[in-house]
């Protein structure tokens, strides 16, 4: 069985790596060649919306999957309507324009901020009128990781704000006082059996992922969350590993995102969940039974971002497991992570507070 990645990033290498011991193979497209995922599979080269090499990659492989959103809807709908391609093409087209996937949480009773679609200066005015102040302007589509955002704290911020992101499609959201972020990962197979990971609790800096713990237990908060994934799962005829990312607020979730792939906070789960959410996306599209999703200890994911610390350095900490993704270099550039697995909350903080303190 051969499966197809659109996107050769850190997420597909892992894809990969998960599926390898199944008996599976790997063929991705990218439009770099030397993309993580060529650590481990052929790349064919070339842009996600270039429909020749699309169907280059269905013609090849058994199913379609993809590691990142920025993927044309128009240009997979043909390959999707010949070729199985999972998560669905619908689920895809939703998470790619905020005001859409605003407007679906709303449809389906998801909690989210107050929000608005700015297509003028005239309409962020009457948005900042409407909602009020902080708030947040952000692009439409193609933000990811703090980038396409504008923070308004006051009135004269907002033509500053209008200078910055004017030129496209944008949402302004209310600015909500949260109290910690949360993520959840679900996953759910073509036979339709359904499972959940435990809550993980992320920290950011910048609008990237900084780290992650879990499993973060909370009842009311895990129960809330499963129960609104149900709602897209079902909704979105979903299968595949699908994320949403929450503010906590008062004892209640507010829906920020959600991602239609496997996820930066649930790296943690390589380690220290029974099943991998890597391993469960492949189980989950390919209609194979899927895997435990329970936790083993109390674990922590650390992006390395940038740079990375002396390798010696980061494996002296107790219960680390590094990950590097092969790549060169750069400020604010994912180039690899690290999951702490420990047998208490305890010891797994102090590992994480020794990973922290290394020089970056």
């Amino acid at each position: 069985m051969k499966i197809g990645i659109i996107g050769a990033g850190q997420l597909g290498r892992m894809l990969a790596l998960a599926g390898y011991p199944l008996g599976l193979r790997f063929v991705f497209l990218d439009q770099s060649s030397d993309a993580p995922g060529g650590q481990v599979g052929r790349i064919i080269p070339g842009a996600f919306d270039d429909g020749a090499k699309l169907a280059e990659l269905a013609d090849e492989v058994d199913v379609v999957t993809f590691d990142v959103e920025n993927v044309p809807v128009a240009a997979v709908e043909p390959i999707a309507s010949k070729k199985t391609f999972l998560p669905p093409v619908k689920a895809l087209g939703a998470s790619q324009d905020r005001l859409h996937e605003k407007t679906l949480f709303q449809q389906l009773k998801i909690p989210t901020p107050p929000f608005a679609a700015v297509d003028s200066i005239e309409d962020l005015h009457a948005a900042v009128e409407k909602i009020g102040l902080p708030g947040v302007l952000k692009t439409r589509r193609l933000g990811y990781d703090g980038r396409g955002q504008f923070y308004l704290r006051k009135p004269a911020d907002i033509e500053a704000a209008w200078q910055a992101l004017g030129t496209v499609p944008l949402i302004y959201e209310g600015f909500v006082d949260f109290s910690r972020e949360v993520s959840i990962i679900g996953v759910r197979s073509t036979s339709g059996e359904t499972l959940f990971y435990p809550l993980s609790a992320n920290t950011h800096s910048q609008g990237i992922l900084r780290y992650s713990i879990a499993p973060y237990r909370n009842a009311s908060l895990q129960k809330q969350a499963e129960t609104y994934m149900r709602r897209l799962l079902k909704h979105l005829d979903y299968a595949g590993v699908l994320t949403i990312e929450f503010f906590v607020k008062g004892g209640k979730l507010i829906a920020n995102e959600m991602a239609p792939r496997v996820h930066n906070s649930g790296h943690w789960t390589i380690e220290g969940a029974q099943t991998s959410q890597f391993e469960n996306h492949v189980r989950a599209i390919l209609g194979l039974p899927l895997g435990s999703t329970r936790a083993n200890g109390h674990s922590a994911m650390m992006n390395f971002i940038g740079t990375i610390p002396e390798l010696g350095n980061i494996l002296r900490v107790s219960g680390v497991h590094f990950h590097s993704y092969g790549k060169e270099p750069r400020p604010n550039r994912k180039l690899g992570h690290c999951t702490i697995n420990a047998p208490s909350p305890a010891a797994r903080d102090r590992a994480l507070q020794q990973l922290l303190k290394l020089k970056m």
